[in-house]
């Protein structure tokens, strides 16, 4: 008979936060008293039967067989069960502007404890929360950091303070989940950058464009920002789609739109967070029928604006969106019609199960929230860069900026699916 023995320490609970607290998880350590060894189809045999403690007994190093070797690394997470490496502690710290960021504060902690909790390193991750990103208050942060021994800091924040960040110049390894490089000015090599590329997503999908291209954004800074790059990208392709072609820029203001004579014609609408009838925009304009609509709006409002496509009888030839809408409320909330033809950009191209699976257990979603994605590869990344060990995400990295690919997919009746080009 295979027995095993498992000694658990006396157990603390706790309540979830994002602030870690300082009492130490018990952790549990796992005998193996079987005189026999266990191979890969005993080992499932004792998980099929759940004897998960058995199996663990057997799997205390890496196993070739990858379905058992993910269901080992989950228990291990599951269980917190005493570290074999017996290295230094690994100590990673967040920064967290929890006024700015909200719900973020507690999913980036979570998304980098999951990752840690994977691993068979001991570690120490600590929160340091600031009131706002203005100078002072992370200046006494990061000080306060270096003094408490970290080099290595998770810090999702805004681009107000990540610009603060880069004119303090601090000596630490800082991740940023939240922002493109190329939205900033930096030169430091210790300042690395994990943000989604909306551009680039831009410049793809508009690919896919045809003219008139109808732009429909928030009223925010980014929603700004995307509409007028994406009005350039179109009327000047950096890569031409026919010499001969001919531009026009449109000049519009929150809403009103200009008259066209060229070949292609953009027209930008700006919806404030009140509005809740696009009737003055597309009832009855032929200037719009089938058109490319570009949608840079959050999913709600993106949801308003598909069903009124429908409504009034836009007739568009597709609806294009970068990753703000991939999101599995688009597939519940919206209706199959008036979302059959839209077409949304997706980064979060590489799935890592273990890591899925303990996100989940802490109610945290990697699979769709870009954030959280990107939290995790910036921690893998530190991980790699400490223990020397093979990164989890295999994404490369440039002038300290994460280069993540691109994938286009369509909104189907359950689910997001690969897009295929029509055949011309």
């Amino acid at each position: 008979m295979k027995k095993s023995l498992f000694l658990l320490l006396p157990c603390i609970l706790f309540a979830q936060s994002f602030m870690i607290s300082n009492i130490p998880i018990p952790k549990v350590y796992i005998q193996d008293l079987d005189p026999y060894t266990c191979n890969d189809r005993c080992m499932k045999e004792l998980l099929d039967n759940g004897r998960i403690f058995s199996f663990l007994a057997h799997a205390h190093t890496k196993l070739t067989d990858k379905d058992l070797d993910e269901a080992r690394i989950i228990n291990i997470a599951v269980l917190n069960l005493g570290a074999s490496n017996t290295g230094a502690k690994l100590k990673i710290a967040l920064l967290l502007p929890y006024k700015k960021i909200g719900k973020y504060a507690s999913t980036t902690t979570n998304a980098t404890f999951a990752y840690l909790m994977t691993k068979s390193n001991s570690f120490m991750l600590k929160s340091y929360k600031i009131e706002t990103e203005d100078m002072s208050d992370l200046q006494q942060a990061l000080v306060k950091i270096a003094s408490d021994g970290f080099q290595y800091v998770i810090a999702p924040l805004t681009s107000q303070g990540v610009n603060n960040v880069i004119h303090l110049d601090p000596d630490l390894n800082i991740y940023f989940p939240t922002i493109n490089k190329n939205d900033v000015d930096s030169m430091s090599t210790s300042l690395v950058f994990g943000g989604i590329d909306y551009n680039e997503q831009s410049k793809i999908l508009l690919k896919e464009a045809v003219s008139p291209l109808v732009i429909f954004s928030d009223t925010s800074r980014t929603g700004k920002k995307l509409a007028r790059y994406q009005e350039q990208e179109f009327l000047h392709p950096t890569v031409d789609i026919h010499d001969t072609m001919s531009y026009t820029d449109e000049v519009s203001v929150y809403g009103e739109d200009t008259n066209f004579t060229q070949e292609r014609k953009v027209l930008k609408y700006f919806i404030s967070r009140r509005t809740t009838n696009l009737e003055r925009y597309l009832k009855e304009n032929e200037n719009i029928v089938n058109a490319s609509f570009f949608v840079n709006t959050p999913i709600i409002k993106t949801g308003m604006i598909l069903s009124q496509l429908t409504l009034y009888d836009a007739n568009a030839t597709n609806i294009l969106s970068t990753q703000i809408n991939y999101d599995p409320l688009l597939l519940s909330m919206t209706q199959y019609t008036d979302r059959k033809n839209m077409i949304v950009a997706n980064s979060i191209t590489q799935d890592n199960n273990v890591l899925i699976e303990t996100n989940s257990l802490l109610g945290n979603d990697i699979v769709y929230d870009w954030i959280n994605y990107t939290t995790t590869v910036g921690i893998d990344y530190f991980y790699a860069q400490i223990t020397g060990e093979a990164r989890e995400y295999n994404i490369n990295i440039s002038n300290n900026q994460m280069l993540y690919d691109i994938e286009l997919l369509r909104p189907g009746i359950s689910k997001f699916f690969p897009y295929t080009p029509p055949q011309e």
